[in-house]
């Protein structure tokens, strides 16, 4: 009977396991923590540095803070981290040193990214707002473009390499709006990010009870 009953134990032991590695077969590496986000953050990046190098083609003359490719940059650097992070994760060492120190770039090159991607939207929503607003005429290879053309005094702004204005009045618009919904993106992706990294560093506590049944364990 102690035979039998413990090769019974033996094969339930067994089929558990054989079922927890099939259900670990089954589920998404995809989804898992940072990999999903991490690849969020790279399309972000790339799709934020494309349209800023397209943006910077319609003139030279516009300004860094007009063409955010920094931004987009700054997030692949992020996304990269981000799968240096999920390869070290999942090493047999959990405690290292490497991983803490991955951890730790990821969480604040995640909020600095963040911060960078909430003030591209500033600034892409005010030069929005003041790029719909202009009144352009086309001059000598440039585009010359006012706010108030009846006013004689009002401050003028003169886009070079520019041949038909409607690529600033139209095209750069619609731009600047793209910036806008991806940097928004880049933002909700980097706050997702920080968020999850804070609550599994500082919301993991042991109850009295834990502590009480782990010093049962010990004595048994």
């Amino acid at each position: 009977m102690g035979q039998k009953g413990s090769s019974e134990q033996r094969d339930g032991s067994k089929t558990r396991e054989d079922s927890s590695a099939a259900d670990d077969n089954h589920k998404c590496r995809v989804c898992r923590f940072p990999l999903l986000v991490a690849l969020s953050q790279l399309l972000l990046g790339v799709a934020v540095t494309v349209v800023a190098f397209l943006m910077l083609a319609i003139s030279p003359s516009l300004l860094a803070r007009e063409t955010p490719h920094w931004a987009g940059i700054f997030m692949c650097v992020v996304a990269i981290v981000g799968f240096i992070l999920y390869c070290v994760t999942y090493r047999p060492d959990e405690r290292s040193t490497v991983q803490f120190i991955v951890k730790l770039l990821y969480f604040v090159f995640s909020t600095i990214g963040l911060v960078i991607s909430v003030l591209v939207v500033a600034f892409a929503g005010y030069h929005h707002a003041q790029t719909s607003s202009f009144s352009c005429l086309t001059s000598a290879e440039a585009c010359v473009c006012t706010l108030d053309p009846r006013d004689p005094i009002a401050r003028t702004f003169t886009y070079e390499g520019v041949s038909d204005c409607q690529e600033i009045t139209e095209t750069l618009v619609l731009y600047h709006m793209l910036q806008i919904v991806l940097n928004l993106a880049q933002a909700f992706f980097c706050a997702v990010a920080t968020f999850i990294m804070w609550k599994h560093r500082y919301q993991v506590f042991f109850s009295g009870l834990q502590i009480g049944s782990l010093q049962r364990w010990n004595k048994i």
